[in-house]
């Protein structure tokens, strides 16, 4: 039996999951990042996307207060889909600007690209 190739998606949703293991596996919980793991991750991963906000470690703090929903200064790797979700709608909404929407329906550059 042929082992189908996985869809782009499909890789880029493993690859966010690979990320976030790389980072996580450096400290003591595999599945959370700290705040200085996800330090790390912004700095080298989301370094476009993020450009402004990594240059301002209290920002950076910040960011990860939002997304430690339960306030055990850890995330999860569902807090931490909640960035990533947030980052995909912000890039779609950045990819809009200037341009229509509807039928002629096109994009801009987004973040950096």
């Amino acid at each position: 039996m042929a082992t189908k190739t996985p869809s782009v998606m499909e890789r880029n949703i493993n690859t966010v999951i690979d990320v976030f293991h790389q980072h996580s596996r450096k400290g003591g919980n595999p599945d959370t990042l700290s705040q200085q793991e996800f330090k790390k991750l912004v700095e080298t991963d989301l370094a476009t996307f993020l450009k402004e906000e990594k240059k301002d470690e209290r920002v950076i703090n910040d960011i990860m207060e939002d997304l430690d929903t339960n306030q055990d200064k850890q995330l999860s790797f569902e807090e931490f889909t909640m960035l990533i979700a947030k980052l995909i709608f912000a890039t779609h909404e950045k990819l809009h600007e200037g341009h229509q929407r509807g039928d002629e329906h096109s994009h801009g550059s987004g973040f950096g690209m």
